[in-house]
This record gives C-alpha cells, sequence and structure tokens, in this order.
C-alpha cells in the first residue's frame, strides 16, 4: 500500500503528468489517428551537396506564367502544388563544399579557424513541436559520410547523426520489440532520469555560491537540462502508447553505393511513412553526392567518374549529359513523393497540404564551387505557388527568410532564424 510520502506531487511526478496531458490532445486531432480537428503541419528538407545543374533548373521567366524548365518538367503534374525559388544564399556562408553542414544552419564562416556550428532549422523546430510525436524529428541519409556531415545540428552545434538503413527506420517507427527490449528501453529511461535529477540538484547548488557571471552561465546550463527533463518524460509518456500499424512491408536496405536512387527513392518512401503515420513531424534527408562513388544511370551503365568530380564538368558535353540525367532522376523522385502525399488523406484534405516539401543544396553551382543562387524549391505546406519567385541574383536575399516562413507554417514562433531579415517576401 502507498504511503502519504508516495503520494506527494514530486516535480517529476508532476513533470510526467504534464507530458502526457500536452501529448494527448494533439494525437487525438491528428487525422493519421482518425480524429477531429485541423490535422498537424509537417516537414521534410531535402538536400543533395553537389546540387543541380542551375542553367536547366531555373526557369527563365518569373510569375505565374513561366515556363517549365528542363530539369522542373518532371514535376509538370504538380506546377500548382511548388514555387522554385532563385536568388537566394547564407550570407557569409562561402567555402565551396565546406558549407554543406550549414545549409539548415545558415552558420557562418565555415572554413574560418574555429568554426562551430549552429542550431539547425529542423532541431530548432523540434525544440518547439518534438514532444507531440514519439519521434522529434528523423534525420535520414543515402551514401553519408556519417562521421563528417549532416542536415542537423544542436543548439551546440553538435552534429546529429544520419540514419542510413531503411529498415532500420521502419524498425524505430514501427516495431515496439520484444518485451524485454521495451524493459531495456525502461530502465534507461530511468536511470538517466536519476542522473539527470542528481545533475539539476548540484547545479542549484552550485549556482547559491557563485558570482553573478557564472550564475548566468549555470542558468542557460539549466536551461538545457530542462529541456533535457521534458523530452525525458515525453519519451517516457510514449513508450505507453502502441505504435502504429505499418502500412506496407519493410523495405530491403540498399547496401549498393553506386544504386544511389534506389537509395534515394527508398528514403524518401520512409520519410512519407513517418510523416503519414504522424511518427514524427520533422525530417531531413541527405544525399550525400560527394560520397557517392561512379554511379548506375540505368541498369549496369556506370558513370564517367564519381558524383563529385562529375559535377566538375568543365562543359565537357559528355559529363554535362550524365548530370542532366542524374538531375531529372531527382526531380522525377521528388514528383513521386508529391504525388504520394497528394494521393493521401489528412482531415478533410491532402496531406501533402500539410506537409512543407523543401528541396535545395548548399550550392549553387559545384562546377565553380558557387555558394550563391542556390537551387530551392518549395512545396505543398498550404503555400500559394505555381510560380518562379525571383530574387536578385547577384545580391541574394537570405535563404534564412524562407526558413522564418516555414517556422511559421509550423506554428513556431520565431523572430529570428540565422541570417534572417524577416519572413520570405511574396511567399504569401
Amino acid at each position: 500500500m502507498s504511503t502519504p510520502s508516495d503520494r506527494r506531487p514530486t516535480r517529476r511526478r508532476v513533470l510526467r503528468g504534464a507530458g502526457v496531458a500536452m501529448a494527448l490532445p494533439w494525437l487525438e486531432a491528428t487525422a493519421a489517428r482518425g480524429g477531429a480537428g485541423e490535422p498537424p503541419m509537417r516537414a521534410l528538407f531535402v538536400m543533395n551537396n553537389l546540387g543541380v545543374l542551375p542553367g536547366p533548373f531555373f526557369p527563365r521567366e518569373t510569375g505565374p506564367g513561366y515556363a517549365l524548365s528542363p530539369l522542373l518538367e518532371p514535376l509538370a503534374a504538380r506546377r500548382d502544388d511548388f514555387t522554385v525559388v532563385s536568388g537566394l544564399s547564407h550570407p557569409g556562408v562561402r567555402g565551396g563544399h565546406s558549407t554543406e553542414n550549414c545549409f539548415l544552419t545558415a552558420a557562418r564562416g565555415p572554413t574560418q579557424s574555429g568554426f562551430r556550428n549552429t542550431i539547425s532549422l529542423d532541431q530548432f523546430a523540434a525544440a518547439a513541436i518534438g514532444d507531440l510525436t514519439r519521434f522529434p524529428s528523423l534525420n535520414l541519409g543515402v551514401n553519408v559520410d556519417k562521421a563528417n556531415r549532416s542536415l542537423a545540428w544542436t543548439r551546440d552545434g553538435v552534429l546529429v547523426p544520419v540514419e542510413d538503413r531503411p529498415s532500420r527506420v521502419f524498425e524505430r517507427l514501427f516495431l515496439a520489440g520484444p518485451p524485454a527490449e521495451v524493459a531495456r528501453r525502461r530502465r534507461s529511461l530511468a536511470e538517466r532520469g536519476s542522473i539527470l535529477d542528481a545533475v539539476i540538484d548540484e547545479t542549484r547548488r552550485v549556482a547559491r555560491s557563485v558570482g553573478h557571471a557564472d550564475r548566468r552561465q549555470l542558468d542557460r546550463y539549466a536551461t538545457g537540462l530542462r529541456e533535457a527533463e521534458r523530452r525525458l518524460h515525453a519519451e517516457g509518456a510514449w513508450e505507453d502508447r502502441p505504435r502504429p500499424v505499418p502500412p506496407r512491408a519493410a523495405p530491403q536496405d540498399v547496401t549498393d553505393r553506386t544504386l544511389v536512387f534506389a537509395g534515394y527513392e527508398s528514403m524518401l518512401a520512409m520519410a512519407g511513412l513517418a510523416l503519414e503515420t504522424d511518427s514524427t513531424r520533422l525530417v531531413t534527408l541527405l544525399v550525400d553526392a560527394f560520397a557517392t562513388p561512379p554511379f548506375r544511370l540505368d541498369g549496369e551503365r556506370l558513370t564517367l567518374d564519381d558524383y563529385h568530380n562529375l559535377s566538375h564538368h568543365g562543359q565537357a558535353a559528355d559529363r554535362v549529359a550524365q548530370l542532366l540525367e542524374a538531375d531529372r532522376r531527382q526531380m522525377t523522385l521528388l514528383g513521386g513523393l508529391l504525388d504520394a502525399l497528394a494521393d493521401r488523406r489528412a482531415g478533410d484534405g491532402r496531406l501533402l497540404d500539410r506537409t512543407i516539401v523543401l528541396f535545395g543544396s548548399n550550392m549553387g553551382d559545384s562546377n565553380t564551387h558557387d555558394n550563391t543562387n542556390l537551387p530551392i524549391l518549395l512545396a505543398g505546406g498550404g503555400f500559394r505557388h505555381g510560380r518562379h519567385l525571383a530574387f536578385d541574383a547577384f545580391d541574394n536575399a537570405p535563404l534564412s527568410n524562407l526558413f522564418l516562413s516555414v517556422l511559421g507554417r509550423l506554428g513556431v514562433e520565431a523572430e529570428a532564424f540565422g541570417s534572417s531579415t524577416g519572413p520570405l517576401a511574396g511567399l504569401d
């Protein structure tokens, strides 16, 4: 029998109750679980770190009546569901391929001594809405050099590891595991909670005996501890809820790195499943073309060189032709994803209208190591689409302005992000 002291409303019990209370109304409102109310907004950020050929990508005309460029033709059926944006880049983010980890962070000076990355767009949003789903975010990749590259970075500028096996993503989304594994996760949560309690208590003790400057530093540290504690209790609450039923069979991993587009397609499918089942509302997908060897365009036909060296084509006709074929494959896969999202329902509308899809690259032109005028395509999410939104090709607008608009559509309050000067003009 419980004693009165066992029933006292300790901080940990109150937080656990609050975590459940915050999560359940959102869960019951999601279309994926059949509830009433407006379906939540989701986002998928896709980046190829060698980009696309700029000439065939950007339309020549601007506004709503533009003619589709060669690389946009595979998306013709969805032209009213996406916007092409030119004239965007990250101020102060220069240095060729070294900018790849800054695409979602906008951190300046990646080639400078002592450079440290900043928080990425997905993790910034996850801090606000991540507790509402089983996984605050998913960070996926194809052919990624996992020790050095990622789209996702923490508030302290630490790399969030990429998951590059579709089968493992599927298991995380849909399989709770055997009882012994569930019990192990529960023990781990309890142990982490005990350690966190001890650290919080020690932080408070030290704060009573230090000066004003050190106390400010400890206050910032305590803020991070509170975020960790909140997430810990959210994890505990989600352990008590069943995972969704998988709508399809588990995928096979693509282990052959030359089959980069097969891996790309499989990871796009996993991203779609995660968003469709509301397992998370934030997904990143990095296609590490830089680390991709000579790859297969179709059947047994290999490219003339690895993806990186191929991108330095020097206007050689045969290399440009292979890159153009690869870029069309990328756009065809993106079109397939948009079709799938448009075919699925979210409440009374399409899942595409509740999913922001952002495709782009840190490279405006890999052939010349140019980091300006980045190729950006924004789809879904309820934005007004069907246009080529053009900014100055030489004096670019900050890409972070688009990021700020995305945060607003996700319901994340932010006055600024990265190098933003305000929401992107003309988008709404």
